[in-house]
């Protein structure tokens, strides 16, 4: 991360280590939640322990992503638009992480039959989670030049794919597999599976440390006076009225968050269903599950971290289109692959890490290049709107295809067709002119 004479907005050189570092480090930090709670672990856990039946549970769990979706797609462009005016990104950001840290901790208490105790606390601490994610990557911008700034967003990635990995390592050795689980706690039926459940605490520890270095090194661009609430209310909506009416100007950004809105829909379900498929569909435990976990984050982080460079050599479209050509070859290997063959199903998961990565990263760091200084956390809100508007449809889509037909075959082979329209609209944007109306320059 190399250092760099020119002086940013908020008084610092743009590539400064320790604010790179820190920021990288929450990434670090959160994707414990993302990988334990909402990908590999708590999601089959539910399914399995909690819920009544596996079919049921999945089912339930789809649509509790879907409702995080819709609701995040509601209040994200609004909520960034009013961090930008109010200069409350960084309180709010605490916020959101508090929520989320809390949630995670409180997934602790739901035993089997609890259903909607269980369902309820994950819906808020995904809501905040999400969110939370607006006002961290708005500072990305902030961090670095656009000649850097795809691969600053792949070590962020993969440092947050090398968090999740060492956080289920952790729940692995100690709780899953570990003969006597750490701190005494009970196996099985009988202690109501203390040791599954305590996952959800050693995502809360672990996402609180690595969060701190954030809040402590990785300062806003400047310092703004806050209006009066209901002023800043009145000016967060006007703002985005008048954003809304100027995206001829923007027009790169808006092809770009359309083509994201559907693509990203098919990584939604993916990451949220892919382990409840293959613990129904090819028989994977709870352990193998986890073991996959952690070799597909070994893949994307190394995924991530690579294609970052061909990120800045080749340019974000570019990248994210050769990671959507991976996914859909990926998809369509797990939708074929025999119910018998737990092999095949193990490598299908670990291609969509090689390409999962850089596909998140590429397209964070091609808004950075297209979104100007003044509006970051604004337009960082409409990108979670643009991962969020439609994310229930591929959820919801999975869970009718269980109902209806009782395949999930049908529901992760939809989310190929994502991909393919994604792709389709991607190949409209024109990174040179989204740059040029930024008014950012290398």
């Amino acid at each position: 991360m190399e250092s760099d004479q020119m002086v940013g907005p908020s008084g610092r050189p743009p590539n400064d280590k320790r604010a790179i570092w820190s920021w990288a480090f929450y990434d670090f930090g959160n994707s414990a939640f993302t990988t334990l709670i909402v990908t590999f672990i708590y999601g089959v856990i539910f399914a399995q322990v909690i819920a009544p039946d596996g079919d049921t549970g999945t089912a339930m769990w789809a649509n509790a992503i879907a409702v995080t979706a819709i609701i995040v797609a509601l209040s994200s462009p609004f909520l960034g638009a009013m961090a930008d005016r109010g200069g409350h990104r960084r309180r709010y950001l605490l916020i959101t992480t508090a929520i989320a840290i809390a949630g995670s901790a409180l997934l602790y208490f739901p035993v089997p039959g609890q259903v909607w105790f269980a369902l309820v606390v994950f819906v808020i601490a995904n809501i905040a989670f999400e969110l939370s994610g607006v006002f961290y990557n708005a500072y990305l911008p902030d961090l670095t030049t656009p000649d850097n700034i795809g691969k600053i967003s792949g070590y962020g990635w993969a440092l947050g794919y090398l968090g999740g990995l060492i956080a289920m390592g952790i729940a692995l050795v100690g709780f899953v597999r570990a003969e006597t689980p750490w701190f005494g706690l009970g196996t099985g039926a009988e202690s109501l599976y203390q040791n599954q459940r305590a996952i959800t605490l050693v995502v809360a520890v672990w996402f609180t440390v690595f969060a701190i270095p954030m809040f402590l090194w990785v300062k806003d661009s400047e310092k703004k006076d806050s209006p009066p609430l209901g002023n800043l209310l009145r000016g967060t909506a006007k703002q985005l009225r008048d954003t809304f009416k100027e995206i001829r100007r923007y027009r790169q950004i808006a092809r770009l968050l359309i083509a994201r809105m559907i693509y990203n829909d098919g990584l939604v379900t993916i990451f949220a269903l892919g382990p409840l498929y293959a613990s129904e569909i090819f028989g994977f435990t709870l352990t193998e599950v986890m073991l996959w976990g952690l070799a597909l984050n070994v893949t994307a982080g190394i995924g991530a971290f690579s294609m970052g460079f061909l990120d800045d050599r080749i340019g974000g479209r570019k990248t994210i289109l050769i990671s959507l050509v991976g996914l859909l070859v990926a998809t369509l290997w797990a939708t074929l692959a025999p119910s018998d063959a737990k092999t095949s199903m193990f490598f299908a998961g670990l291609l969509v890490g090689v390409f999962v990565g850089p596909n998140q990263a590429a397209s964070r760091s091609l808004l950075g290049r297209f979104v100007p200084q003044e509006k970051e956390t604004e337009f960082y809100g409409f990108f979670a709107f643009s991962g969020k508007a439609i994310a229930f449809m591929g959820p919801l889509l999975y869970g009718l295809a269980i109902t209806l037909f009782g395949n999930q075959r049908i529901g992760v082979g939809i989310t190929m067709v994502f991909f393919v329209v994604g792709g389709l609209i991607l190949m409209g944007v024109d990174e040179e002119a989204g740059i040029a109306a930024s008014g950012r320059t290398g």
